[in-house]
């Protein structure tokens, strides 16, 4: 091949040559607007989105055992802490409100302190079954027994009978010092919460 049949390849050679590492120092320097955010979720027995309760049947009485994963994901670019805070509610009491940011004003009766790196996945296992109920004109479930530890609740059902497990996790703010109901991403607020109806039956005797 003679130098004048060459030229040509030899001037796309360079000009792809330039394009490349045009590309990369732009993409090195190019401003980057990633959406940082946490992830929740709650799976079931075979850590999938299912399974969560025996026979797929929400109606548990005592001691129906439920094994469940709650699923915690980091993409907030940096190393975090989280809490995540587990209530107990009737169909009637204030449930967290993820558009309003606002969590619900129950008390949490557990929590599940963790510290994320970044881009880290968590599954926190939570098995759990209803130990104690009684009938005061109406169900009150009284006590838990969650990861092979007693908890004390106090929730009281209303007509229809249905309690829900509500999880919101709360992230640690460095300024405040205190962990806040959801975090910041490119000057929006946003936060995170997951729950799970049940019915619960009470045998009459």
């Amino acid at each position: 091949m003679s130098l004048k049949e060459f030229k040509p390849i030899l001037i796309l050679g360079v000009f792809l040559g330039l394009l490349i590492v045009s590309v990369y120092v732009v993409s090195a320097y190019w401003p980057r607007y990633e959406e940082y955010f946490f992830e929740l979720g709650l799976l079931g027995k075979e850590e999938k989105a299912e399974n969560y309760f025996p026979g797929d049947n929400s109606s548990i009485y005592i001691g129906t055992p439920m094994s469940w994963w709650i699923y915690v994901h980091n993409h907030m670019g940096s190393e975090r802490d989280v809490s995540i805070r587990v209530k107990i509610l009737n169909s009637t009491m204030e449930a967290p409100d993820d558009r309003e940011h606002e969590p619900s004003t129950e008390p949490y009766f557990l929590e599940f302190p963790i510290s994320l790196s970044v881009d880290e996945t968590v599954l926190v296992p939570y098995s759990w079954s209803v130990l104690d109920a009684e009938y005061q004109n109406g169900t009150v479930v009284k006590e838990l027994i969650v990861n092979d530890e007693f908890v004390d609740v106090d929730v009281k059902s209303v007509s229809d009978g249905r309690f829900r497990i509500v999880f919101e996790i709360w992230v640690y703010d460095q300024e405040s010092g205190e962990f806040v109901f959801g975090w910041y991403s490119k000057g929006e607020f946003y936060s995170a919460s997951i729950y799970m109806w049940f019915e619960f039956n009470l045998p009459y005797f």
